[in-house]
């Protein structure tokens, strides 16, 4: 049996008691992340109108690159989807501790940067963490597809899921968590949600295996 095989067992452990909270928080985490970067990115590059427009542009084009490249990975059912989407969400809890200081050192060296500039330096600083952001949904419907054999339920199920998350994390952003924690604070709490969930769905696969 192949080692990286998706375990067939981990499908039988009442997958909604886990699948959608892990992507309620999943997206929740991202909006807190999106929130507090583009704060962090304004405070070096202004927040003028071709500023914001490209750094939100560099969001999109990691989030679109990551929902493309994770398409491509999951399309081979023999690609283990889950553990994908484990490591995945681990790398972006990782990438979220030292996000800040990266953007405040990266800033300071390119201040005064035009906006050409600040759009390269805007995208190398947020397309990794985006691209795996992006690529989150499509390898977590290939799973729930092997799962469920439905493709519209799972990509309805998830994305309704993924959403409501972010929009939970809207909310609290703007009424309670950014005012108590802080960009400091709410980041840690983002990445901490990632790693989490990292550590749930490497706990279901492994007793999946068991």
């Amino acid at each position: 049996m192949d080692p990286l095989a998706e375990p067939r067992s981990a499908a039988g452990v009442l997958p909604l008691r886990w699948v959608a909270p892990v992507f309620f928080a999943s997206g929740f985490s991202a909006l807190l992340y999106q929130t507090v970067w583009q704060r962090a990115l304004f405070t070096h590059y202004g927040t003028n109108v071709e500023s914001v427009t490209v750094i939100v542009t560099a969001f999109m084009v990691g989030l679109g690159a990551g929902s493309l490249l994770g398409g491509v990975y999951s399309r081979d059912p023999r690609r283990p989807a889950l553990l994908a989407f484990c490591l995945v969400e681990a790398a972006i809890g990782l990438f979220g501790l030292v996000s800040l200081p990266l953007i405040e050192k990266v800033g300071a060296l390119t201040l005064g940067m035009g906006t050409l500039g600040t759009g390269v330096v805007s995208l190398l600083l947020v397309l990794v963490p985006t691209t795996l952001m992006g690529a989150t949904l499509p390898v977590l419907v290939a799973f729930a597809v092997r799962l469920w054999g439905n493709v519209g339920r799972s990509v309805g199920a998830l994305y309704f899921v993924n959403t409501l998350g972010s929009a939970a994390a809207s909310f609290a952003a703007a009424f309670f968590v950014m005012s108590h924690l802080g960009q400091a604070g709410t980041v840690q709490l983002a990445a901490g949600l990632n790693l989490g969930v990292a550590l749930l769905v490497s706990l279901v696969l492994r007793r999946g295996r068991a």
